[in-house]
């Protein structure tokens, strides 16, 4: 592919994964989304944070509950205190049920929202949801928000949930009795909160069938603000608000955290475009990918190929003689000892080389070099005195 063509390339890939980046940024939640998460954490208009600057306005303390419900049985109670759930977004599990059950009896408690029908069952009570239906609440307030379910009495005297009968078993919550149940918010298609006034201790138990009555934007722009703040003020020394139900748990981690900062914030989706492009980048310059070549297998000559090679050479330049000399001299200098590589003639050298030697084959091939030797010889003899030493050399030296 030609360089013209590969950078066309990339640009159009650089685009595309742009492009795919900005719609994906767009498709989750935006920041000011109305969608409903009554949260104490969230500022958007569909969380809860207001009702909890209002309350602390209001001089109430406050608390977020962020561990498991089993730990309820440890929490200190206070005289006047009120636990709150609003429309927790992890379902309320069979197990948890009996633990908001037994806390009842210590604490006044708010529980709003359809996701929590099971929890108000325990009470005697259950959301009955509209979804194509926009409910106007009817009373005092003429400005409430209009809402999208109701409850309904279920006239039970316990509540039994079996979902999870074959890993936890069968999970029971009895209704307690109440001296007194009013009709706090009405509407046109039943009753929308009520309040349950236990017999036993005189706690109160607030059932909303709708969580959207205690969200920002309806304590902002509707007359809600007024009637949720006259829930309590004056009545409570703490509030505490079910944060764990929402994913805001204690057991949370760092990673988890910045992960989800990350896919629903605008500066997250620019980190991670900004890092698919530099891995573009880099897959872009990198070298091409493919089999590797095979190197080339260079074998080193041994020193009897240099002696010969450097014999052609000279026998080229018509220096026989001199080529021959030089291949006999070389020889010497591997098999003499080393205080007498560089002594004397080396014609002598081979003459003793012939009285020494005690094989046939030895003497003969000493003789040939001793002709070779002498001046005068064709160019052949190099070659000839060059396979001679080698020779020589493997049988001696072996």
């Amino acid at each position: 592919m030609r360089q013209r063509t590969e950078i066309l390339v990339g640009f159009a890939a650089l685009i595309g994964l742009g492009v795919v980046a900005g719609l994906a940024g767009r498709s989750g939640p935006e920041a000011t989304s109305t969608a409903l998460r009554p949260s104490t954490f969230v500022s958007t208009p569909g969380g809860a944070e207001g009702l909890l600057d209002a309350l602390k306005r209001m001089g109430i303390p406050i608390r977020r509950w962020r561990e498991r419900p089993v730990q309820l049985r440890s929490y200190a109670a206070v005289p006047r205190q009120i636990f709150v759930v609003l429309e927790p977004d992890a379902p309320i599990s069979p197990p948890e049920l009996p633990q908001f059950s037994r806390y009842s009896a210590t604490s006044d408690m708010l529980i709003a929202g359809r996701t929590a029908s099971d929890l108000m069952r325990c009470f005697g009570y259950r959301v009955e949801w509209h979804p194509f239906d926009s409910i106007r609440v009817t009373g005092t307030y003429d400005r409430m928000p209009r809402v999208s379910a109701t409850l309904a009495a279920t006239s039970e005297k316990a509540f039994a949930d079996t979902t999870r009968v074959f890993d936890v078993g069968r999970m029971e919550c009895a209704v307690p009795a109440f001296r007194s149940a009013t009709t706090l918010l009405n509407s046109t298609r039943g009753p929308v909160m009520v309040e349950l006034v236990r017999a036993d201790n005189g706690h109160r138990i607030l059932l909303a069938a709708d969580a959207g009555l205690f969200t920002n934007s309806a304590l902002r722009s509707t007359d809600a603000g007024i009637f949720v703040l006259e829930l309590f003020a004056g009545r409570y020394d703490r509030v505490t608000f079910d944060e764990y139900h929402h994913g805001y748990g204690a057991t949370g981690s760092l990673a988890g955290a910045t992960l989800d900062w990350s896919l629903g914030s605008p500066w997250g989706w620019m980190i991670w475009q900004l890092a698919a492009v530099g891995v573009l980048a880099l897959l872009f310059g990198a070298v091409r990918f493919g089999a590797p070549v095979p190197g080339v297998e260079r074998i080193r000559r041994s020193p009897l190929e240099h002696v010969r090679a450097l014999a052609t050479a000279l026998s080229a330049a018509h220096g026989h003689d001199e080529a021959i000399a030089a291949m006999i001299q070389g020889l010497r200098r591997r098999l003499a000892p080393p205080a007498l590589r560089a002594r004397g003639d080396w014609r002598a050298w081979l003459d003793q080389l012939m009285h020494r030697s005690r094989s046939a084959g030895d003497q003969r091939i000493v003789a040939h070099l001793q002709t070779l030797a002498e001046p005068g010889q064709p160019s052949s003899s190099v070659l000839e005195a060059a396979n001679a030493v080698e020779d020589l050399w493997q049988t001696l030296h072996h």
